[in-house]
């Protein structure tokens, strides 16, 4: 066990070099660094503002709301509770662009909501593109992860508690006023940094549905700056820019996350119902059906409109099954790459706050999520910088690509297996120390038997943040490499609907069967 803190600092070192030498190339192409320039410069301030505004109203609007979903649903069974709560859980790593598709389907200019209009010879009175289209996708994607946030909050309020309601007979306003909202409030300042952030560097939304200048964010101004102006200057001074904003934003989620969480003994709440009335009802199965209707169209049209007569022509299309093998490949080595360097690193980061040496551990594990702070498009122009004074960058792009979406990855998996692996430390070190028990056969007969479930979730959430991803392979992308996302991206920006159609359906196909596939190899392992 003396060589595993070695381990951990040089997957740390390693992660630290990649990421710094990417914003060293940014640095060269900003050598004043002048940052008054944003402040001075009309089309940069319009760009910070536009992301913090609708950052601020996607979040306002998606946790908001998620807070009477999640009361509703906390407190109400009835049947298919449990796969709306797991496509709850899945809409934050969907892959963005089947996400935006389906929305399209819905909302877009041809789609359902339209052409019902057109039956009343009226019109849409909105328009998908622009704002409207941005809020509609951030709160497809965050009100279901803010709704379960909020429900594994009340789901620790301990059964005594919810006991003592019933014996007072409180109504349901009453005990949502005095036992349930502290819990609630408690969440709601991380859940709110959290959403703010997600929404704040959101790229493909943006560049699916922005709609023109006046609705342009940052990130989509850097990767405009870089693939069509090639104004290098300017992509390097926005990435900067970007950089020192997601800093400080994530200190400020960091500093918020410091919640205390209660140990759930609740199990049964249906039976503390208490004073139920037609009212109540009323209201939790308006908030029911709000949120299934947000939730459930979209990722159903992704299917109706993906087996339509094109299905033929794009399954005997070589570009189609190159995008496939390139994505299932990339998606495989990053969520891989990400598992190993994360499982790594715990170990290292456990072993000191074992010792009691929190700040060390900490300061690891923030290294892993290092691309929080500079996000993927970020990453990927200081490398694109960097490998232009070496040659042909777009020979380099497999690997560049690989290696952005592993760091993509790697935050999902820290938070996966941080607490399960402390646990089993603290659970069996002693046991592990008296048998002279250590290094790789103790990962596999310890924590390879014990961490089956944690660790196939872990990879089947690096696998869909890297399948889904169009950051890196927006930049590196080209005819002879192109993953899915990006050729979905090209069908339709080419207004080929139909065939765009399929792709989607399959790219959902794939990163939702990512999650069968893991559950049934761990099944199998435990019966074996």
């Amino acid at each position: 066990m003396q060589k595993t803190p070695k381990a951990g600092l040089f997957i740390g070192l390693i992660i630290l070099a990649f990421v710094f030498s990417a914003l060293s190339a940014l640095l060269t192409y900003t050598p004043s660094l002048n940052i008054g320039q944003v402040f001075s410069d009309p089309y940069y301030r319009h760009v910070t503002r536009f992301s913090f505004y609708q950052a601020g109203l996607s979040t306002l609007l998606s946790v908001v709301f998620a807070i009477p979903v999640a009361h509703a649903i906390f407190r109400r069974e009835f049947p298919g509770k449990a796969l709306l709560l797991k496509l709850f859980a899945s809409t934050l790593v969907l892959p963005v662009l089947v996400g935006v598709f389906g929305i399209l389907a819905i909302y877009g200019n041809s789609g359902l909501l339209a052409e019902l209009f057109s039956w009343f010879d009226s019109k849409l009175p909105f328009s998908i593109y622009g704002l409207t289209g941005i809020l509609i996708a951030h709160v497809f994607f965050n009100l279901p992860y803010a709704s379960r946030m909020f429900i594994q909050s009340l789901e620790s309020i301990p059964l005594e508690q919810h006991k003592l309601c019933a014996h007072l007979g409180m109504s349901h306003w009453d005990k949502f006023k005095w036992v349930e909202w502290p819990r609630i409030k408690q969440q709601i300042p991380q859940v709110c940094g959290l959403v703010f952030m997600l929404c704040f560097t959101s790229f493909a939304t943006v560049m699916a549905l922005g709609g023109g200048p006046k609705s342009t964010t940052i990130e989509l101004a850097i990767y405009q700056a870089i693939k069509f102006d090639f104004d290098l200057q300017a992509g390097a001074l926005l990435a900067i820019w970007q950089m020192l904003i997601c800093a400080i934003l994530y200190m400020a989620v960091h500093r918020l996350s410091k919640t205390s969480k209660v140990a759930s003994s609740y199990r049964n709440h249906r039976s503390m119902m208490i004073r139920d009335n037609s009212k109540s009802k009323i209201w939790d199965w308006f908030w029911i059906l709000l949120s299934a209707l947000l939730v459930l169209p979209p990722m159903f049209m992704v299917v109706l409109s993906g087996l339509n007569s094109k299905l033929v022509t794009i399954f005997s299309d070589s570009r189609f099954w190159s995008a496939v093998k390139a994505s299932v490949t990339v998606a495989g080595l990053s969520s891989t790459l990400a598992l190993l360097a994360g499982i790594i690193l715990l170990l290292t980061s456990r072993a000191w706050r074992i010792q009691g040496k929190n700040g060390n551990s900490d300061r690891l594990e923030f290294v892993g999520m290092i691309i929080l702070v500079t996000p993927g498009l970020v990453v990927s122009t200081g490398l694109f910088l960097l490998l232009r004074g070496l040659g042909d960058v777009f020979s380099y792009a497999f690997y560049i690509v690989i290696a952005v979406n592993s760091l993509m990855a790697l935050p999902y998996v820290i938070k996966t297996l941080s607490q399960p692996m402390l646990h089993i430390e603290q659970q069996y070190q002693v046991l592990c120390t008296s048998l002279g028990m250590k290094g790789l056969k103790r990962l596999w007969l310890v924590e390879g038997k014990a961490l089956r479930k944690p660790l196939a979730h872990a990879f089947s959430l690096g696998f869909m943040v890297s399948i889904g991803d169009l950051s890196a392979i927006a930049l590196f992308g080209s005819q002879d490499f192109r993953t899915l996302p990006l050729y979905l991206y090209q069908l339709m920006g080419s207004y080929q609907m139909e065939a765009a159609a399929v792709v989607s359906l399959c790219l959902l196909l794939l990163s939702l069967g990512s999650f069968t596939v893991t559950e049934k190899l761990f099944r199998r392992s435990v019966d074996a």
